[in-house]
């Protein structure tokens, strides 16, 4: 189990220009929660101008609050995101987020999680610690505690075929020969079929998509460290050719991978 959360910019699109504009960073929550929780991200912003975020999302559920200026704060659940997710920030405000490891926010919804996905739903007031809980209007410290207490007073309810879930797609993200889900399937003893109705129970999206979706990842954050050969890329990442990842880069992305690998540097 990791000690520091993740330091990537896996996902997040112009990285660089988003920690000139904001104030972002990650904090790992209570020990007990670790095993369903990936890390609480938090996000404070004062601008003059408009800024557009735009974010190539993981497949992983997200429990985010938001409060604009002096306005009311406002919670809601994010599930997986099939799509560029893009958010315009203007003047001050903050957001608190969690995001979920792929399979386990199922310990604390307690129903199939593929109901979430391409959704953003508010947050029941019965999932609240109480009619007066806020989250963002507080030092980091304090922002955790509150969150800790919130999913701690959630009792997540051990399941080992969700620990499964979380294991199996964590798997996907750390290795980079995992291609095809016949072979993922076969490496760890599982019928096709068995991991394909885990992932959309616990995860909310088939294991081919977290395969291509993390792939995905990947040729997002090298396009923005330098000279790449495409073909080559490609062919590592499980491509059939350089033309099938441009589609794929672009349908995603909302650009080709030239033009943002242009655009960043």
């Amino acid at each position: 189990m990791r000690h520091r959360p993740r330091g990537d910019s896996r996902g997040i699109l112009d990285p660089g220009r988003m920690l000139r504009e904001v104030r972002f960073r990650r904090h790992l929550p209570v020990e007990s929660l670790r095993p369903w929780v990936e890390h609480y991200w938090l996000i404070d912003w004062a601008l003059s101008t408009p800024f557009e975020q735009r974010i190539v999302p993981h497949p992983a559920v997200n429990v985010v609050f938001r409060r604009d200026g002096d306005g009311p704060e406002f919670g809601e659940v994010a599930g997986v995101g099939r799509d560029l997710f893009r958010i315009t920030l203007t003047g001050t405000g903050r957001v608190c987020g969690v995001q979920f490891r792929p399979g386990g926010f199922h310990a604390f919804w307690r129903r199939p999680v593929t109901e979430l996905t391409g959704r953003r739903v508010p947050l029941p007031a019965g999932r609240l610690a109480g009619p007066d809980f806020a989250v963002c209007a507080a030092t980091d410290d304090e922002r955790c505690h509150a969150l800790d207490t919130l999913l701690t007073g959630w009792d997540p309810e051990p399941d080992p075929t969700a620990e499964e879930a979380v294991r199996l797609a964590e798997a996907i993200r750390t290795d980079r020969a995992t291609l095809r889900v016949d072979d993922f399937a076969a490496r760890h003893d599982l019928p096709v079929r068995r991991l394909q109705r885990l992932f959309l129970e616990y995860v909310g999206v088939g294991p081919k998509w977290v395969i291509r979706r993390y792939r995905l990842q990947e040729a997002v954050e090298q396009a923005a460290g330098g000279p790449l050969n495409w073909a080559d890329l490609a062919a590592d990442l499980g491509y059939s050719d350089q033309a099938h990842l441009v589609r794929d880069f672009t349908a995603v992305a909302g650009v080709s991978p030239a033009a943002y690998a242009r655009s960043v540097r």
